[in-house]
């Protein structure tokens, strides 16, 4: 029995860290970025979008705007508006600037 708890423990602290590590993505370059890095960084992109994104991004150059990201199928102005906090051009932070 005690060995159920702790196994139970140890199953909750898991799961915490997991859903901690996710909540808490660090930005991505969407100019720079593999397509794993733009799935496992970008909320609401799967591995089809991303690769899209990559696709894109070779046969139309760099983003020039966090905004063009819609220009990709199957991504919207929705989805970028929820990921813009966590959306970078470059090195340096996207500024929070209204379209």
């Amino acid at each position: 029995m005690a060995l159920i708890k702790k196994l139970g423990k140890v199953g909750i602290i898991l799961g915490m860290l997991v859903l901690t590590s996710t909540a808490f993505a660090a930005p991505v370059n969407i100019n720079t970025a593999d397509a794993q890095t733009l799935a496992e960084n970008i909320k609401g992109i799967g591995p089809k979008k991303a690769q899209a994104i990559v696709t894109y991004r070779r046969e139309n150059g760099s983003f020039k705007s966090i905004h063009d990201l819609a220009k990709v199928k199957g991504i919207g102005e929705k989805l970028v508006a929820r990921n813009k906090s966590d959306l970078l051009l470059s090195d340096v932070a996207v500024k929070q600037t209204k379209k």
